[in-house]
């Protein structure tokens, strides 16, 4: 059976215990709500320093600028 949580009159949840600990997830922890349809996907937010690079070696031929946006 899933893990599940009630939303409080104050809309707050509790991530219950198994997922926290499953994720690695720690108080204070900064997450990102994504919808999807008529769900949700949370993820923690990454430090920028796991990020750094992480385009390197892109291809940006056919590559938009702003100026051409509509």
């Amino acid at each position: 059976m899933s893990d599940t949580a009630t939303l409080s009159s104050k809309f707050q949840i509790s991530i219950p215990k198994a997922v926290r600990e499953g994720q690695g997830w720690q108080a204070g922890q900064e997450l990102v709500f994504i919808r999807k349809g008529k769900g949700v996907l949370v993820m923690p937010v990454p430090d920028r320093e796991l990020l750094r690079g992480i385009a390197k070696g892109a291809d940006t031929t056919d590559y938009r600028d702003r100026t051409e946006r509509f």
